[in-house]
C-alpha cells in the first residue's frame, strides 16, 4: 500500500472515490464532475491510499490563506470497508500532517461526526483536541 496525491483521475480512479465518497454520506451526490474538480484544485491536496492500482482510502487537505494564518481542513478521510483494521486511516493523517508540516506554520482543522468513535480516537491519538465552538451549515 502506497499513498500517492492525485492531480488528474483516471476512471478507475473515480469508480473507486465515488464509492468511498458513498461510504462517507450517502446522502450528498458526488459526480465525476466534483471529485476532477477536487483533484485539479492547487488548494486541494487529495491523497489516496493505494493497493494492486485500486484505491482503498481517501483524504482530503483544502488549504486557505486567512487573515489569521494558514489553516488546513482535512476533509473526507474514509477506508473502504475491505480495507479498514490496517491502520490505513492513521498512515493517511500521518501523511497529512507531515505534508502540513512542510507548510508551517499552520493551524489544521477537522470536523467528525460523534457517531464515529474509532475515527475520533484516532484524530485525538494524533494530537488533535477538540475546540469549544459551534459548526453551522448553509447549503446554497
Amino acid at each position: 500500500m502506497e499513498i500517492i496525491e492525485l492531480y488528474t483521475l483516471k476512471e478507475q480512479d473515480i469508480q473507486d472515490l465515488l464509492g468511498l465518497m458513498e461510504e462517507l454520506d450517502s446522502s450528498v451526490k458526488v459526480t465525476h464532475e466534483i471529485l476532477k474538480a477536487a483533484a485539479e484544485s492547487p488548494e486541494t491536496h487529495l491523497f489516496a491510499a493505494v493497493e494492486d492500482g485500486r484505491i482503498i482510502g481517501t483524504a482530503s487537505l483544502c488549504i486557505t490563506h486567512h487573515p489569521l494564518g494558514l489553516k488546513g481542513s482535512v476533509e473526507d478521510v474514509v477506508v473502504s470497508p475491505q480495507a479498514r483494521g490496517r491502520h490505513i486511516g492513521r498512515k493517511l493523517m500521518e501523511h497529512i500532517i507531515e505534508y502540513a508540516r512542510t507548510l508551517a506554520p499552520i493551524e489544521l482543522h477537522l470536523t467528525s461526526r460523534p457517531a464515529r468513535e474509532k475515527a475520533n480516537l484516532l484524530y485525538q491519538a494524533l494530537g488533535f483536541r477538540q475546540h469549544n465552538t459551534n459548526v453551522y451549515k448553509l447549503s446554497l
